[in-house]
């Protein structure tokens, strides 16, 4: 009987862990798979084709232009804020001596 009562207190202690034992990656909201969609036909997909022969290359071909289109506007925005340089401090300068001798 003790070991009936301990093995049904182990599985009701481990119901608990089992049950949120889910993958971290959380599925895409409603929101998400709307903009996505969006996105999509941005770059000529037809959802309404999707009972065409060739959904699964259609789909595959326009996620390669969203992604093409994704890089360009990437690479559009770094360039509008030019190239990252290395950063020049002269601290510990004063910005004018006149100044400094005023003091």
């Amino acid at each position: 009987m003790k070991s009936f009562v301990a093995a049904a207190t182990a599985v009701l202690l481990a119901a608990p862990v089992a049950s949120f034992a889910q993958s971290s990656a959380s599925p895409a909201t409603r929101a998400q798979v709307i903009q996505e969609l969006k996105d999509l036909e941005s770059v000529g997909y037809n959802p309404a084709r999707g009972e065409a022969g060739d959904y699964p290359s259609d789909i595959m071909a326009a996620r390669q232009r969203l992604d093409a289109k994704r890089l360009t506007q990437r690479d559009a925005d770094e360039a509008d804020y030019g190239p990252a340089e290395a950063v020049h401090v002269e601290s510990g300068r004063p910005a004018n001596a006149a100044l400094m001798r005023a003091q």
